[in-house]
């Protein structure tokens, strides 16, 4: 933790990093959420895959583009607005006895008005610390944001599993709703103002790198949402172990992560802590069983936050300074559409042959992941080299700044 300290030290960091990791809690909360609620509803895990569908294709629609509109109308003003219309489309989601067409509906329009507060926070960031330390604070932020990727679920499947079907997407609206607030009137949100962007919407994705981040992304957004919903189903509405096992593979990841989670990237850093991740799930996959399951959790776990830490990375030093904002918009969006592929997936897998076969899923979704890091060399990070004439470091990308 000495490594990360002097972060701290700088003015407005701390409060920018504890309200956004607040206020985004309802990213790996919702999902689940609403997957217990809609089929305690409904009984059937396909209706609950196809509001979980509405709600990412929404998220994945808005991503960029509220993104993008912070150069327009600022990002006070665009957080402002968003986030009052997606908390009430959130708590709407709590209400029984809707109709699937309704609940789809519903989780359409919390998707759509889903606040960009990751993009906002992260295109801060740069700003906030020296260049030495913005590493680390990348780092940082990846790892710490695994609580809402694995806490998250486990309060929802205590919640929502043991006391009320809708706890659990009340809960998630509160975070976002205190959470929101809060980062909101942090005072570098209210007076920032971004950089034009460098060119047309969605022209940052001739980004190599961001490519592979957005791809990579949503390998490890489809693979831990499939894992959450095939231990739902495994372990039943009535027990805590499916909690259990996310929470000791949220040690495990948080523990990775500040590891090596702000180590020096390489061509080959994706693959290998992609490689972690797989072998985990694919030896899941094997058995049923409470405690082999959260054995080889644990090992699975190892390998999430350093993926994030790496891609957070990439994305935040890919693209022109005025276009950062955006690509950690489609960075989001892409890992929005995995968790949507991952739950419509799992639910498919889930009613036709069990819980079981959803985490093979996982597990098959993962190495494909690993295959793609391991194939494509371009847009993934080399080691710093020197420039044979300065003799001074040069790096791969450039640092971006956002004018505060």
């Amino acid at each position: 933790m000495t490594t990360y300290r002097e972060l701290f030290r700088a003015s407005g960091v701390f409060r920018i990093v504890v309200s956004q990791l607040i206020a985004r809690f309802p990213a790996g909360m919702l999902s689940l959420a609403v997957l217990i609620h809609v089929e305690a509803q409904h009984d059937a895990y396909t209706a609950a895959g196809l509001v979980l569908a509405a709600l990412a294709i929404g998220q994945a629609v808005a991503g960029p583009l509220t993104s993008r509109m912070f150069n327009r109308f600022g990002m006070f003003r665009v957080l402002g607005i968003t986030l009052s219309i997606a908390a009430v489309a959130t708590f709407s989601l709590a209400l029984p006895d809707l109709s699937v067409p309704m609940y789809a509906l519903i989780a359409f329009i919390a998707g759509v008005a889903t606040p960009p507060i990751q993009p906002a926070a992260r295109s801060l960031y740069p700003s906030l610390v020296a260049p030495a330390l913005r590493t680390r604070l990348f780092a940082f932020d990846a790892s710490v944001q695994e609580v809402i990727w694995i806490i998250g679920p486990v309060i929802v499947t205590f919640a929502s599993l043991t006391i009320h079907s809708a706890l659990g997407i009340l809960i998630a609206g509160l975070f976002l709703l205190a959470g929101g607030i809060w980062f909101l009137t942090t005072p570098q949100v209210c007076r920032a103002v971004s950089e034009p962007p460098a060119g047309r919407l969605g022209q940052v994705l001739a980004s190599h790198a961001l490519l592979m981040v957005c791809a990579v992304g949503f390998v490890i957004a489809a693979a831990t949402a499939m894992l959450e919903a095939a231990l739902v189903a495994i372990f039943g509405h009535g027990g805590a172990q499916a909690g259990i096992i996310l929470a000791l593979l949220c040690i495990s990841s948080l523990v990775a992560g500040f590891a090596v989670g702000h180590a020096e990237l390489t061509r080959w850093s994706l693959t290998r802590r992609l490689a972690i991740l797989a072998v985990g799930l694919g030896l899941a996959a094997m058995s049923t069983s409470f405690w082999w399951i959260l054995l080889m959790g644990v090992i699975a776990g190892a390998g999430v936050a350093p993926v994030i830490a790496a891609i957070t990375h990439m994305t935040s030093t890919a693209v022109a300074p005025g276009d950062v904002a955006e690509a950690f918009g489609w960075s989001t969006t892409a890992q929005l559409v995995g968790v949507a592929v991952g739950s419509s997936g799992a639910g498919l897998l889930i009613d036709e042959f069990g819980g079981q076969m959803a985490l093979a899923g996982a597990a098959s979704v993962a190495i494909a992941g690993v295959a793609l890091a391991a194939l494509v060399s371009q847009g993934q990070p080399e080691r710093d080299r020197h420039d044979g004439e300065s003799g001074r470091p040069r790096r791969v990308w450039r640092v971006q700044r956002l004018k505060v």
